[in-house]
Protein backbone atom coordinates (compact mmCIF):
# COMPACT_ATOMS: atom_id res chain seq x y z
CA UNK A 1 0.00 0.00 0.00
CA UNK A 2 2.69 2.29 0.97
CA UNK A 3 4.75 1.52 -2.38
CA UNK A 4 1.21 1.82 -4.52
CA UNK A 5 0.75 5.30 -2.89
CA UNK A 6 4.06 6.39 -3.21
CA UNK A 7 3.32 5.96 -6.91
CA UNK A 8 0.00 7.51 -7.13
CA UNK A 9 1.59 10.52 -5.95
CA UNK A 10 4.74 10.42 -8.57
CA UNK A 11 1.46 10.05 -11.17
CA UNK A 12 -0.14 13.05 -9.99
CA UNK A 13 2.67 15.34 -9.10
CA UNK A 14 5.42 14.41 -11.48
CA UNK A 15 4.38 12.19 -14.41
CA UNK A 16 0.90 13.52 -15.64
CA UNK A 17 2.39 17.49 -15.27
CA UNK A 18 5.18 16.81 -17.46
CA UNK A 19 2.99 14.51 -19.57
CA UNK A 20 1.34 17.65 -20.50
CA UNK A 21 4.29 19.99 -20.38
CA UNK A 22 5.96 17.14 -23.13
CA UNK A 23 2.85 17.36 -25.02
CA UNK A 24 2.70 21.22 -25.68
CA UNK A 25 6.21 21.16 -26.37
CA UNK A 26 5.31 18.40 -29.14
CA UNK A 27 3.63 21.44 -30.81
CA UNK A 28 6.48 22.71 -32.25
CA UNK A 29 7.92 19.73 -33.65
CA UNK A 30 6.38 19.90 -37.18
CA UNK A 31 8.16 23.30 -37.37
CA UNK A 32 11.34 22.45 -35.97
CA UNK A 33 12.47 18.91 -35.54
CA UNK A 34 10.69 17.51 -38.50
CA UNK A 35 11.52 17.29 -41.82
CA UNK A 36 12.52 15.43 -44.84
CA UNK A 37 15.52 14.29 -43.29
CA UNK A 38 13.71 12.91 -40.24
CA UNK A 39 11.19 10.96 -42.14
CA UNK A 40 13.98 9.52 -44.38
CA UNK A 41 16.28 8.47 -41.41
CA UNK A 42 13.12 6.81 -39.67
CA UNK A 43 12.45 4.66 -43.08
CA UNK A 44 15.71 3.80 -43.33
CA UNK A 45 15.82 2.50 -39.83
CA UNK A 46 12.86 0.52 -39.34
CA UNK A 47 9.78 0.49 -37.56
CA UNK A 48 11.48 -1.94 -35.23
CA UNK A 49 14.49 0.64 -34.40
CA UNK A 50 12.31 3.35 -34.30
CA UNK A 51 10.08 2.27 -31.77
CA UNK A 52 13.24 0.81 -29.79
CA UNK A 53 14.90 4.04 -30.19
CA UNK A 54 11.31 6.34 -28.81
CA UNK A 55 11.50 3.71 -26.05
CA UNK A 56 14.51 4.55 -24.98
CA UNK A 57 13.61 8.07 -24.32
CA UNK A 58 10.22 7.79 -22.97
CA UNK A 59 11.77 5.12 -20.30
CA UNK A 60 14.23 8.20 -19.68
CA UNK A 61 11.31 10.82 -19.28
CA UNK A 62 8.56 8.95 -17.72
CA UNK A 63 10.76 6.26 -15.65
CA UNK A 64 13.68 7.63 -14.74
CA UNK A 65 13.52 11.65 -14.79
CA UNK A 66 10.40 11.32 -12.78
CA UNK A 67 11.85 9.14 -9.75
CA UNK A 68 14.46 10.66 -9.64
CA UNK A 69 12.51 14.33 -9.30
CA UNK A 70 10.73 12.66 -6.33
CA UNK A 71 13.37 11.50 -4.11
CA UNK A 72 12.15 13.12 -0.80
CA UNK A 73 14.58 15.87 0.38
CA UNK A 74 16.14 15.90 -2.78
CA UNK A 75 16.98 19.82 -4.77
CA UNK A 76 15.64 18.08 -8.00
CA UNK A 77 12.37 17.66 -6.81
CA UNK A 78 12.05 21.19 -7.78
CA UNK A 79 13.96 20.97 -10.84
CA UNK A 80 12.85 21.22 -14.36
CA UNK A 81 12.47 17.73 -15.86
CA UNK A 82 14.86 19.09 -18.94
CA UNK A 83 17.07 19.94 -16.31
CA UNK A 84 17.05 16.07 -14.71
CA UNK A 85 17.12 15.10 -18.41
CA UNK A 86 20.04 16.92 -18.88
CA UNK A 87 22.43 16.38 -15.73
CA UNK A 88 21.04 12.96 -15.07
CA UNK A 89 18.92 11.26 -17.65
CA UNK A 90 21.75 11.91 -20.96
CA UNK A 91 24.64 10.50 -18.30
CA UNK A 92 22.84 7.35 -17.89
CA UNK A 93 22.31 6.98 -21.44
CA UNK A 94 25.78 7.53 -22.23
CA UNK A 95 26.91 4.89 -20.22
CA UNK A 96 24.14 2.30 -22.21
CA UNK A 97 26.18 3.78 -25.21
CA UNK A 98 29.61 2.88 -24.24
CA UNK A 99 28.48 -0.47 -22.41
CA UNK A 100 26.36 -1.40 -26.01
CA UNK A 101 29.67 -0.54 -27.53
CA UNK A 102 31.75 -2.70 -25.68
CA UNK A 103 29.34 -5.62 -25.78
CA UNK A 104 29.04 -4.56 -29.94
CA UNK A 105 32.94 -5.17 -29.59
CA UNK A 106 33.00 -8.29 -28.48
CA UNK A 107 30.92 -9.87 -30.27
CA UNK A 108 32.83 -8.62 -33.39
CA UNK A 109 35.47 -9.54 -32.20
CA UNK A 110 35.56 -12.53 -34.88
CA UNK A 111 35.64 -10.04 -37.62
CA UNK A 112 38.24 -7.67 -36.20
CA UNK A 113 40.52 -10.98 -35.76
CA UNK A 114 39.27 -12.09 -39.36
CA UNK A 115 40.14 -8.90 -40.77
CA UNK A 116 43.34 -8.94 -39.28
CA UNK A 117 44.30 -12.37 -40.43
CA UNK A 118 43.25 -11.47 -43.70
CA UNK A 119 45.64 -8.71 -43.98
CA UNK A 120 48.76 -10.99 -42.58
CA UNK A 121 48.07 -13.49 -45.86
CA UNK A 122 47.97 -9.88 -47.85
CA UNK A 123 51.22 -8.59 -46.67
CA UNK A 124 52.88 -12.34 -45.95
CA UNK A 125 51.89 -12.97 -50.11
CA UNK A 126 49.63 -16.10 -49.02
CA UNK A 127 46.70 -14.08 -49.93
CA UNK A 128 47.54 -12.68 -53.79
CA UNK A 129 45.51 -12.34 -56.26
CA UNK A 130 43.00 -14.41 -54.54
CA UNK A 131 40.07 -10.94 -54.40
CA UNK A 132 41.29 -10.13 -58.17
CA UNK A 133 40.83 -13.65 -59.43
CA UNK A 134 38.50 -15.44 -57.21
CA UNK A 135 35.74 -12.96 -55.97
CA UNK A 136 33.31 -11.67 -58.24
CA UNK A 137 32.79 -8.16 -59.25
CA UNK A 138 30.88 -6.96 -56.07
CA UNK A 139 32.41 -8.35 -53.39
CA UNK A 140 36.07 -6.37 -54.68
CA UNK A 141 37.91 -3.80 -52.45
CA UNK A 142 40.98 -2.00 -52.25
CA UNK A 143 44.04 -3.92 -51.47
CA UNK A 144 44.27 -4.52 -47.62
CA UNK A 145 48.05 -3.10 -48.34
CA UNK A 146 46.74 0.06 -49.36
CA UNK A 147 44.74 0.35 -46.42
CA UNK A 148 46.82 -0.40 -44.21
CA UNK A 149 49.60 1.39 -45.71
CA UNK A 150 46.89 4.59 -45.83
CA UNK A 151 46.48 4.26 -42.26
CA UNK A 152 49.80 4.18 -41.06
CA UNK A 153 50.75 7.10 -42.80
CA UNK A 154 47.58 9.11 -41.50
CA UNK A 155 48.58 7.87 -37.80
CA UNK A 156 51.77 8.87 -38.60
CA UNK A 157 50.21 12.31 -39.37
CA UNK A 158 48.33 13.04 -36.53
CA UNK A 159 50.95 12.30 -33.99
CA UNK A 160 52.84 15.01 -35.29
CA UNK A 161 50.16 17.48 -35.74
CA UNK A 162 49.71 16.33 -31.54
CA UNK A 163 53.34 16.93 -30.53
CA UNK A 164 53.93 20.34 -33.02
CA UNK A 165 50.50 21.66 -33.00
CA UNK A 166 48.63 20.61 -29.96
CA UNK A 167 50.99 19.26 -27.09
CA UNK A 168 54.60 19.98 -27.21
CA UNK A 169 55.22 17.50 -24.34
CA UNK A 170 57.09 14.46 -26.13
CA UNK A 171 55.32 11.89 -23.63
CA UNK A 172 52.21 13.46 -23.42
CA UNK A 173 51.88 13.98 -27.11
CA UNK A 174 52.71 10.22 -27.20
CA UNK A 175 49.49 9.06 -24.79
CA UNK A 176 47.53 11.56 -26.86
CA UNK A 177 47.80 9.43 -29.85
CA UNK A 178 47.64 6.53 -28.45
CA UNK A 179 44.25 6.93 -26.58
CA UNK A 180 43.50 8.20 -30.09
CA UNK A 181 44.90 5.58 -32.16
CA UNK A 182 43.17 2.89 -29.69
CA UNK A 183 39.64 4.86 -29.22
CA UNK A 184 39.65 4.91 -32.99
CA UNK A 185 40.31 1.80 -33.41
CA UNK A 186 37.16 0.34 -31.40
CA UNK A 187 34.79 2.97 -31.29
CA UNK A 188 35.14 2.90 -35.52
CA UNK A 189 33.85 -0.74 -35.16
CA UNK A 190 31.10 0.13 -33.03
CA UNK A 191 29.96 3.23 -35.75
CA UNK A 192 30.20 0.83 -38.42
CA UNK A 193 27.90 -1.81 -36.92
CA UNK A 194 25.50 0.47 -35.65
CA UNK A 195 25.10 2.22 -38.76
CA UNK A 196 24.73 -1.43 -40.64
CA UNK A 197 21.89 -2.85 -37.94
CA UNK A 198 20.69 0.27 -36.48
CA UNK A 199 20.73 3.10 -38.98
CA UNK A 200 21.81 5.53 -36.84
CA UNK A 201 25.76 6.47 -35.65
CA UNK A 202 26.01 7.02 -32.02
CA UNK A 203 28.78 9.96 -32.74
CA UNK A 204 27.66 12.22 -29.73
CA UNK A 205 27.13 9.20 -27.18
CA UNK A 206 31.07 7.86 -28.34
CA UNK A 207 32.51 10.91 -28.76
CA UNK A 208 31.53 12.45 -25.17
CA UNK A 209 32.94 8.43 -23.42
CA UNK A 210 36.32 9.66 -25.65
CA UNK A 211 36.08 12.71 -23.58
CA UNK A 212 35.67 11.42 -20.46
CA UNK A 213 38.47 8.73 -20.90
CA UNK A 214 41.41 11.45 -22.63
CA UNK A 215 40.51 13.24 -20.22
CA UNK A 216 41.04 10.86 -16.59
CA UNK A 217 44.26 9.31 -18.57
CA UNK A 218 45.52 13.55 -19.58
CA UNK A 219 44.79 14.73 -16.25
CA UNK A 220 46.84 11.03 -14.96
CA UNK A 221 50.21 12.15 -17.20
CA UNK A 222 49.41 15.49 -15.62
CA UNK A 223 47.99 17.84 -18.71
CA UNK A 224 45.60 19.58 -16.85
CA UNK A 225 43.70 23.24 -17.06
CA UNK A 226 42.96 25.08 -20.11
CA UNK A 227 45.65 23.38 -22.19
CA UNK A 228 44.14 19.73 -20.75
CA UNK A 229 40.81 21.02 -22.00
CA UNK A 230 41.95 21.83 -25.64
CA UNK A 231 43.80 18.55 -26.01
CA UNK A 232 40.91 16.21 -24.72
CA UNK A 233 38.68 18.71 -27.18
CA UNK A 234 41.44 17.75 -30.17
CA UNK A 235 41.14 14.03 -29.18
CA UNK A 236 37.38 14.23 -29.20
CA UNK A 237 37.38 15.94 -32.57
CA UNK A 238 39.58 13.84 -34.49
CA UNK A 239 37.45 10.79 -32.91
CA UNK A 240 34.55 12.31 -34.09
CA UNK A 241 36.01 12.85 -37.28
CA UNK A 242 36.68 9.00 -37.54
CA UNK A 243 33.47 7.90 -36.23
CA UNK A 244 31.52 10.11 -38.39
CA UNK A 245 33.73 9.24 -41.73
CA UNK A 246 33.08 5.32 -40.26
CA UNK A 247 29.49 5.69 -40.80
CA UNK A 248 29.60 7.17 -43.95
CA UNK A 249 31.27 4.83 -45.36
CA UNK A 250 28.90 2.04 -44.04
CA UNK A 251 25.92 3.91 -45.48
CA UNK A 252 27.99 4.08 -49.09
CA UNK A 253 28.35 0.54 -49.08
CA UNK A 254 25.16 -0.52 -48.16
CA UNK A 255 23.30 1.65 -50.95
CA UNK A 256 26.20 0.20 -53.03
CA UNK A 257 25.18 -3.64 -52.28
CA UNK A 258 21.41 -2.53 -53.36
CA UNK A 259 22.33 -1.15 -56.70
CA UNK A 260 25.06 -3.58 -57.86
CA UNK A 261 27.70 -1.47 -57.43
CA UNK A 262 31.64 -2.51 -57.40
CA UNK A 263 32.90 -1.76 -53.78
CA UNK A 264 36.65 -0.70 -54.74
CA UNK A 265 35.22 1.88 -57.01
CA UNK A 266 33.25 3.63 -53.80
CA UNK A 267 36.34 3.23 -51.80
CA UNK A 268 38.49 4.92 -54.32
CA UNK A 269 36.18 8.09 -54.50
CA UNK A 270 35.31 7.77 -51.11
CA UNK A 271 39.45 8.85 -50.20
CA UNK A 272 39.11 11.39 -52.63
CA UNK A 273 35.79 12.38 -50.82
CA UNK A 274 37.58 13.02 -47.58
CA UNK A 275 39.98 14.89 -48.84
CA UNK A 276 37.46 17.67 -50.84
CA UNK A 277 34.78 17.39 -47.40
CA UNK A 278 38.37 17.94 -45.16
CA UNK A 279 38.90 20.87 -47.57
CA UNK A 280 35.27 22.52 -47.21
CA UNK A 281 33.68 21.60 -44.07
CA UNK A 282 35.63 24.18 -42.49
CA UNK A 283 34.49 26.50 -44.53
CA UNK A 284 31.11 25.28 -44.01
CA UNK A 285 30.94 26.05 -40.25
CA UNK A 286 32.27 29.25 -40.41
CA UNK A 287 29.40 29.80 -42.73
CA UNK A 288 27.19 28.56 -40.81
CA UNK A 289 28.59 30.70 -37.67
CA UNK A 290 28.41 33.75 -39.63
CA UNK A 291 24.61 33.31 -40.95
CA UNK A 292 23.50 32.14 -37.53
CA UNK A 293 25.96 31.41 -34.82
CA UNK A 294 26.27 28.97 -32.56
CA UNK A 295 25.44 30.98 -29.13
CA UNK A 296 22.53 33.57 -28.48
CA UNK A 297 18.94 33.51 -28.77
CA UNK A 298 18.40 32.66 -31.85
CA UNK A 299 21.28 30.56 -32.90
CA UNK A 300 21.79 27.07 -34.13
CA UNK A 301 22.07 24.69 -31.69
CA UNK A 302 25.87 23.67 -31.63
CA UNK A 303 26.13 19.80 -31.79
CA UNK A 304 26.45 18.56 -27.92
CA UNK A 305 28.96 21.59 -27.30
CA UNK A 306 27.80 22.44 -23.92
CA UNK A 307 27.71 18.55 -23.31
CA UNK A 308 31.61 18.17 -23.80
CA UNK A 309 31.82 21.18 -22.07
CA UNK A 310 30.20 19.88 -18.74
CA UNK A 311 32.07 16.68 -19.21
CA UNK A 312 35.70 18.11 -19.63
CA UNK A 313 35.89 20.70 -17.36
CA UNK A 314 35.04 18.84 -14.09
CA UNK A 315 37.18 16.34 -15.10
CA UNK A 316 40.01 19.33 -15.85
CA UNK A 317 39.48 20.85 -12.97
CA UNK A 318 39.57 17.97 -10.38
CA UNK A 319 35.79 17.26 -9.93
CA UNK A 320 35.30 13.97 -10.87
CA UNK A 321 32.57 12.75 -13.01
CA UNK A 322 29.03 11.18 -12.86
CA UNK A 323 30.48 7.39 -12.65
CA UNK A 324 27.20 6.26 -10.74
CA UNK A 325 25.31 7.47 -13.71
CA UNK A 326 27.82 5.74 -16.20
CA UNK A 327 27.59 2.47 -14.32
CA UNK A 328 23.76 2.55 -14.38
CA UNK A 329 23.29 3.10 -17.67
CA UNK A 330 25.78 0.41 -18.59
CA UNK A 331 24.00 -2.28 -16.02
CA UNK A 332 20.96 -1.20 -18.16
CA UNK A 333 22.97 -2.24 -21.27
CA UNK A 334 23.62 -5.33 -20.20
CA UNK A 335 20.16 -6.30 -19.02
CA UNK A 336 18.92 -5.47 -22.27
CA UNK A 337 21.46 -7.29 -24.25
CA UNK A 338 20.43 -10.65 -22.05
CA UNK A 339 17.02 -9.53 -22.64
CA UNK A 340 17.68 -9.46 -26.62
CA UNK A 341 16.63 -5.87 -26.86
CA UNK A 342 18.93 -4.17 -29.06
CA UNK A 343 20.82 -1.86 -26.00
CA UNK A 344 22.35 0.53 -28.81
CA UNK A 345 19.32 1.95 -29.71
CA UNK A 346 17.71 1.87 -26.73
CA UNK A 347 20.32 4.05 -25.19
CA UNK A 348 20.45 6.15 -28.20
CA UNK A 349 16.69 6.97 -27.20
CA UNK A 350 17.75 7.77 -23.88
CA UNK A 351 20.98 9.85 -24.67
CA UNK A 352 19.03 12.14 -27.81
CA UNK A 353 16.16 14.03 -26.81
CA UNK A 354 12.60 12.87 -27.38
CA UNK A 355 11.41 15.82 -29.81
CA UNK A 356 13.99 13.81 -32.09
CA UNK A 357 13.15 10.49 -31.26
CA UNK A 358 9.10 10.63 -32.13
CA UNK A 359 8.98 11.55 -35.50
CA UNK A 360 11.46 8.65 -36.44
CA UNK A 361 8.23 6.63 -35.74
CA UNK A 362 6.60 7.98 -38.82
CA UNK A 363 9.39 7.09 -41.40
CA UNK A 364 9.23 4.23 -39.93
CA UNK A 365 5.71 3.44 -39.83
CA UNK A 366 5.72 4.27 -43.98
CA UNK A 367 8.65 1.37 -44.01
CA UNK A 368 6.34 -1.06 -42.24
CA UNK A 369 2.77 -0.61 -44.37
CA UNK A 370 5.52 -0.35 -47.86
CA UNK A 371 6.70 -3.37 -46.76
CA UNK A 372 4.02 -5.34 -46.30
CA UNK A 373 1.50 -4.58 -48.42
CA UNK A 374 1.63 -7.31 -50.77
CA UNK A 375 1.62 -11.07 -50.08
CA UNK A 376 4.40 -11.38 -53.11
CA UNK A 377 8.05 -11.62 -50.82
CA UNK A 378 9.64 -9.75 -54.16
CA UNK A 379 6.78 -7.03 -54.51
CA UNK A 380 7.26 -5.77 -50.94
CA UNK A 381 11.09 -5.92 -51.37
CA UNK A 382 11.13 -4.22 -54.78
CA UNK A 383 8.93 -1.53 -53.01
CA UNK A 384 11.10 -1.23 -49.54
CA UNK A 385 14.46 -0.59 -51.95
CA UNK A 386 13.23 1.99 -54.08
CA UNK A 387 11.43 3.91 -50.60
CA UNK A 388 15.14 3.35 -49.37
CA UNK A 389 16.78 5.58 -52.32
CA UNK A 390 13.93 8.37 -52.01
CA UNK A 391 14.79 8.31 -48.31
CA UNK A 392 18.15 8.53 -48.76
CA UNK A 393 17.49 12.01 -50.93
CA UNK A 394 15.49 13.44 -48.39
CA UNK A 395 17.94 12.72 -46.29
CA UNK A 396 20.78 14.45 -48.24
CA UNK A 397 18.46 17.01 -49.38
CA UNK A 398 17.97 17.91 -46.29
CA UNK A 399 21.42 18.74 -45.04
CA UNK A 400 22.06 20.18 -48.52
CA UNK A 401 19.39 22.86 -48.04
CA UNK A 402 20.80 23.60 -44.65
CA UNK A 403 23.33 24.55 -46.12
CA UNK A 404 22.10 26.49 -48.90
CA UNK A 405 19.75 28.50 -46.86
CA UNK A 406 22.87 29.40 -44.94
CA UNK A 407 25.04 30.70 -47.69
CA UNK A 408 21.91 32.66 -48.59
CA UNK A 409 21.96 34.20 -45.56
CA UNK A 410 25.18 34.96 -45.50
CA UNK A 411 25.31 36.46 -48.96
CA UNK A 412 22.80 38.80 -47.94
CA UNK A 413 19.81 37.51 -49.10
CA UNK A 414 16.90 38.12 -46.49
CA UNK A 415 13.48 36.57 -47.13
CA UNK A 416 10.62 38.70 -45.32
CA UNK A 417 7.00 37.64 -44.90
CA UNK A 418 3.92 39.14 -43.18
CA UNK A 419 2.53 35.33 -42.42
CA UNK A 420 1.65 34.81 -38.67
CA UNK A 421 3.04 31.54 -36.92
CA UNK A 422 -0.23 29.49 -37.27
CA UNK A 423 -0.13 30.19 -40.94
CA UNK A 424 3.55 28.96 -41.00
CA UNK A 425 2.75 25.97 -39.06
CA UNK A 426 -0.02 25.18 -40.92
CA UNK A 427 2.23 25.54 -44.19
CA UNK A 428 4.73 23.30 -43.03
CA UNK A 429 2.81 20.19 -41.71
CA UNK A 430 0.88 20.56 -45.09
CA UNK A 431 4.35 20.37 -47.08
CA UNK A 432 4.92 17.12 -44.63
CA UNK A 433 2.18 15.78 -45.40
CA UNK A 434 3.14 15.83 -48.91
CA UNK A 435 6.26 14.58 -48.25
CA UNK A 436 4.96 11.43 -46.79
CA UNK A 437 2.26 10.92 -49.67
CA UNK A 438 5.10 11.57 -52.32
CA UNK A 439 7.52 8.41 -50.23
CA UNK A 440 4.30 5.82 -49.78
CA UNK A 441 2.85 6.70 -53.20
CA UNK A 442 5.80 6.51 -54.84
CA UNK A 443 7.62 3.34 -53.23
CA UNK A 444 4.12 1.34 -53.65
CA UNK A 445 4.74 2.35 -57.38
CA UNK A 446 7.60 0.02 -57.36
CA UNK A 447 7.68 -3.66 -59.38
CA UNK A 448 9.07 -6.26 -59.10
CA UNK A 449 12.19 -7.47 -61.13
CA UNK A 450 11.97 -10.69 -63.47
Amino acid sequence: LSTFGWWSEVLTTRILPWGTEIANQAKMVFKVNTGAAVLGLGYIVGLKYCLIICSGSLFVWFVIIPLLGSIPGSELAAAAPEQIFTDYGRYIGIGGIAMAGVIGIIRSWGIIKGAVGLATKEFSGKNKGAIEDQAPRTQRDLSMKFIISAAVFALIITFLFFYLGVINNFMQATVAFLVVAGISFLFTTVAANAIAIVGTNPVSGMTLMTLILASVILVAVGLKGTSGMVAALVIGGVVCTALSMAGGFITDLKIGYWIGSTPRKQETWKFLGTLVSAATVGGVILILNKSYGFSGENALVAPQANAMAAVIEPLMMGQGAPWMLYGIGAILAVLLTWLNVPALAFALGMFIPLELNTPLVIGGLISWYVGSRSKDTALNKARLDKGTLLASGFIAGGALMGVVSAGMKFAGFEYTHDLSEATLQTVGLIMYLLLIAFLTISSMKAKKQD
